[in-house]
């Protein structure tokens, strides 16, 4: 006997020519047969020979007919992959275990959903035939089985849902899962739902939606991030933000807060970030007590075919390579969907770890309802069109049973519908409420639209002296590699001394001195422990036993915060997304994610563009999100040389010819900033300033590799103190070795570490008429600070001076507006000269003498030299 999964009779098929049923052993019958109920007419679930299982008395046959009964019906379990042996028992048990016989009022309830989930289909589609929808009819049993493992999680300690899904299906969950009210995706179908500034928003089908319900006695919170058509982008961000709420909780298990994260069967099987989710699921510092994945499977991607569009017999099969237990089930049989996720809830609540439901069905129309299936898949869709919908199927199977009546099951589909019918008429008064920004733990920062006060980021004396008494201090009988001992004991030098700090104690002292604030902080990425370019070792390994030792995790007996650091796997897109996730729990916190090379950051480019360049314009999302992007020309080739700073900067959506006057405000309306910090007090303040102003922006930090260790790029501590703060742009700061102002004939703008080169080549050729001046923050734009440069030397040549090549780097960026604050700031007619490579393919040379050659030849001609 075979499984009966798939309601057309053609899961699992090879190629367009297999459709035939009689190819998987079934017969035409087996598409219209009804479910399996009981011959006494008892619905029970499954309801198949229950009270057979604990008789002592059973034959063969009554065995046999036990385990097809469990195994080869509408539901079918792949768990002998799972290596845990008391889970594989568990399991065993659960699917063998008699079911329950269904109470009326419980058929009742699964009735109510299914109808929800039906009829609302149906009404969009009557009221905006025209309108694209994306809906589920065809996997309409997703709604009532999402329903029942909420209703389970909640009664085993749920508090919190944090989902993820594509769009396909997506109104539908929101509206019925979420709770959001019917009339306002009316009025955003309607396109009369306005956001509050001049903001893009996003179609209805992207966005997220929140809500508090009662299930039981237990109080719940559910959200559904949004996401955009990359379809399984979200996957990671609904993990981080899981697992922020579970720190918030001090659950270091993952008992009170659930992720569960849809899939298309094809994008499951075909997007690389899918296999990142899971990998990273149970690793240190990601853990959230397991995701369950729910596969909403209606066995096309788009126009293609499963064979298509995958080598592996089922689309959940990536599953077997993580030992995730998974439940197949035929979306038409209600009850055996309702199992389905009821024991997948049951099994992550107690094994702390993922499961796959995969939720087979069919997709009624094409893609969206304004395509036509038949074009390419003219056979499946003759079977569709023969599909009765799952409600009209259920409700004659429940009504022949016996267990109600046709009036009870007609009143509570006709309740669904004039509830539906209600909610129309009550939309053509409706309001849409404001976008929800600030709720929850994100109440007392401000909007755009309201003005912030610049902050102090500077931090007293006192806890500075507590933080670097920390970062040096050595437990007793602690011993460290050679190497690091030297570095650790250079490092308390320069603390005692107060002078010399370097870029890696300059982090640690934001981190420590925000730790002592009582802010959380966070950064994760690959060898983020010890730093790529070995200059962080912010962790200590004992030579001997091994043991682990975290200053910044014992600064002081009030420390009441820790620092998360965390090496994640080799992974860009998964792990930025989820940290993207958690920042977006609270804003108490400081979340950082470092790139191993800022080049590889382009392996998450749709986080980048999805949801850090513009999930505040498109979703209403604050996020306090930092990158940090090793960047910085040294021969290394083309592929450790640049974080593409042209990309963040060409996704700046502030307009090059508009100067606000308020240079806070102007931080508060962009979309984000990006900042090239040559010093290590400034990218000390840098950092800090994420949290110390009563909004969020993510901030991209080009972080050069050159200046950790650079002679020149240090500090002294005085310059961390609290009259002390962030510098946008840092002026000429050898004015002894220059002539008087107006003799300045060349003033150099230039951003990172090339100005060290262009002072050392000054200083070198003795030259006194060449001013440099740093832009520290490329976006936004700092034009009155721009301007003060270029009014205090009026005779000189503004030039710009980069690195990267000329279709590459800031020079698009700065170009436009350096002209604008000079006209509308300075009163100049200034058109900058442009100095770096030329345009070219790749970001660099790969060859370290050409790229000598060529950096020399930059130093040389922006100083007028040649």
């Amino acid at each position: 006997m075979k499984a009966n999964l798939d309601p057309l009779g053609i899961a699992e098929r090879e190629s367009p020519e297999q459709l035939d049923p009689a190819y998987h052993g079934f017969t035409e019958s087996d598409l219209t047969r009804p479910l399996n109920v009981e011959a006494s007419n008892e619905i029970t679930g499954i309801g198949r020979y229950s009270d057979m299982v604990n008789s002592q008395n059973m034959t063969l046959q009554d065995i046999i007919a036990m385990l097809e009964a469990n195994y080869c019906n509408d539901i079918t379990f792949q768990y002998a992959h799972v290596e845990n042996a008391e889970a594989r028992s568990w399991m065993r048990a659960e699917i063998e275990a008699p079911q329950p016989k269904r109470t009326k009022d419980e058929v009742l309830s699964i009735v109510e959903q299914l109808a929800k989930s039906d009829k609302l289909e149906n009404f969009y589609k009557k009221k905006f035939s025209n309108k694209k929808r994306f809906g589920l009819e065809g996997t309409d049993s997703l709604i009532p089985g999402l329903k029942a493992m909420i209703d389970e999680a909640a009664r085993s300690g749920v508090e919190d849902f944090v989902i993820g899904m594509p769009h396909r299906g997506r109104l539908n969950v929101m509206g019925n899962i979420v709770n959001k009210p019917v009339e306002q995706t009316i009025k955003e179908f309607q396109e009369e739902y306005t956001d509050d500034w001049s903001m893009s928003g996003d179609v209805k089908y992207h966005l997220g939606a929140s809500c508090d319900l009662q299930v039981g006695d237990q109080n719940v919170h559910i959200s559904l991030l949004p996401n955009p058509s990359h379809l399984e982008t979200v996957n990671t961000v609904v993990l981080g933000k899981a697992r922020c709420k579970l720190r918030l909780k001090d659950d270091k298990e993952g008992h009170t807060v659930l992720p569960i994260i849809m899939h298309g069967d094809a994008a499951f099987a075909g997007q690389g970030v899918t296999y990142e989710t899971l990998q990273i699921s149970r690793c240190e510092g990601y853990h959230t007590g397991g995701a369950i994945h729910v596969i909403v499977n209606n066995q096309i991607g788009f126009t293609t075919n499963p064979s298509q569009g995958r080598c592996t017999r089922h689309s959940s099969d990536l599953g077997k390579a993580f030992g995730v237990p998974i439940i197949s089930v035929n979306a038409d049989n209600i009850f055996e969907v309702d199992r389905a996720f009821r024991i997948a809830l049951k099994y992550r609540q107690k094994f702390k770890t993922e499961v796959i439901v995969d939720l087979i069905g069919y997709r009624k129309n094409g893609h969206n309802e304004q395509d036509q299936p038949r074009t390419t898949q003219p056979l499946m869709y003759k079977k569709i069109d023969k599909q009765q919908p799952a409600l009209q199927k259920f409700i004659g199977e429940v009504a022949s049973s016996g267990v109600c009546t046709s009036e009870e099951l007609s009143a509570v589909v006709q309740t669904v519908e004039d509830n539906l019918n209600s909610a129309f008429e009550r939309s053509k008064d409706y309001t849409p409420p404001a976008p929800g920004w600030l709720k929850s733990s994100w109440e007392g920062l401000l909007p755009p639209w309201e003005d912030a006060k610049p902050m102090n980021t500077g931090v007293e004396s006192e806890k500075l002296d507590v933080v670097a008494a920390a970062l040096a201090n050595q437990p007793e009988n602690f011993k460290l590699e050679r190497a690091l001992q030297k570095v650790v004991n250079d490092k308390r030098k320069s603390l005692e001394a107060k002078k010399g700090i370097d870029w890696g104690t300059a982090e640690a002292l934001a981190v420590g001195t925000l730790l002592m604030e009582g802010v959380h902080c966070r950064m994760s990425g690959q060898d983020v422990e010890r730093g790529t370019f070995s200059h962080r070792h912010a962790i200590w390994h004992d030579q001997d036993s091994g043991e682990k030792y975290m200053p910044l995790n014992n600064i002081s007996e009030e420390q009441t915060q820790f620092f998360s650091l965390k090496n994640s796997p080799l992974s860009e897109y998964g792990v930025l997304g989820f940290e993207l996730g958690y920042s977006w729990e609270t804003p108490n916190q400081l979340v950082m994610w470092e790139a191993q090379f800022g080049d590889f950051m382009n392996g998450a480019q749709v986080m980048i563009d999805q949801y850090i360049s513009s999930g505040e314009a498109k979703w209403y999302r604050m996020s306090g999100l930092v990158m940090l992007l090793p960047h910085g020309y040294q021969g290394m080739g083309p592929e450790h040389s640049s974080c593409r700073i042209e990309r963040f900067l060409q996704s700046s959506d502030e307009d090059a010819q508009l100067i606000v006057s308020d240079p806070e405000k102007q931080l508060q309306l962009c979309n984000w900033q990006v900042v090239n910090p040559t010093t290590p007090a400034n990218y000390f303040h840098l950092l800090r300033r994420q949290v110390c102003r009563d909004y969020r922006k993510p901030l991209v930090v080009p972080s050069t590799k050159a200046l950790l260790r650079h002679p020149k790029a240090v500090s002294d501590m005085e310059e961390f103190g609290a009259d002390r703060t962030f510098l946008p742009v840092i002026a000429e700061a050898f004015d002894d070795e220059l002539a008087e102002d107006e003799d300045i004939n060349r003033l150099v703008f230039c951003s990172g570490k090339i100005y060290y080169e262009l002072l050392e080549g000054r200083r070198k050729e003795e030259l006194d008429d060449v001013a440099i001046v740093r832009i520290e923050q490329l976006s936004p734009f700092p034009f009155d600070l721009v301007a003060d440069a270029l009014k205090r030397y009026p005779n000189a040549e503004a030039i710009w001076s980069q690195e990267e090549p000329k279709n590459m780097g800031a020079w698009t960026h700065v170009n436009e507006r350096i002209t604008s604050a000079a006209k509308q700031l300075a009163g100049q007619d200034v058109s900058p000269e442009y100095v770096g490579r030329v345009s070219m393919a790749a970001p660099s040379e790969g060859s370290h003498t050409a790229h000598t050659n060529e950096q020399a030849r930059i130093i040389n001609t922006t100083l007028g030299l040649v």
